[in-house]
């Protein structure tokens, strides 16, 4: 008699407890998106995962700092097309990054002027 009644309480109080823990989840939830934290955190993790560093573009298009722009997207259409044939969507993907961050690198230099 002892254990089933043992057995009652075990399962009435988890369920008050996953109530308890579902209803604290749904409030901070509506707290977080009134403060906008939410939305500051998501934009962060995207932009984070998007950018590129101008060293590992670099790196993975295998060009140098004195490289001219041509010679960086000779080296981008054959990495990506090989990429394309044989390889794997994330390397290409990987090209693809370091060829745009090395775009917006190179589209803020003034036009004639090369690092020595």
């Amino acid at each position: 008699m002892a254990t089933k009644l043992l057995a009652n309480l075990l399962v009435v109080g988890s369920g008050v407890l996953a109530r308890a823990f579902v209803q604290a989840y749904r409030q901070a939830l509506t707290n977080a998106s009134k403060s906008g934290v939410a939305q500051e955190a998501a934009q962060g993790i995207r932009r984070a995962s998007k950018t590129m560093a101008e060293g590992e573009a670099r790196q993975v298009l295998g060009v140098t700092e004195h490289a001219s722009w041509e010679e960086i997207v000779q080296r981008y259409d054959n990495m990506f097309e090989r990429n394309a044939k044989s390889g794997s969507f994330y390397l290409q993907s990987k090209v693809h990054r370091a060829k745009e961050c090395l775009e917006n690198v190179y589209k803020k230099k003034p036009e004639g002027v090369t690092e020595a």
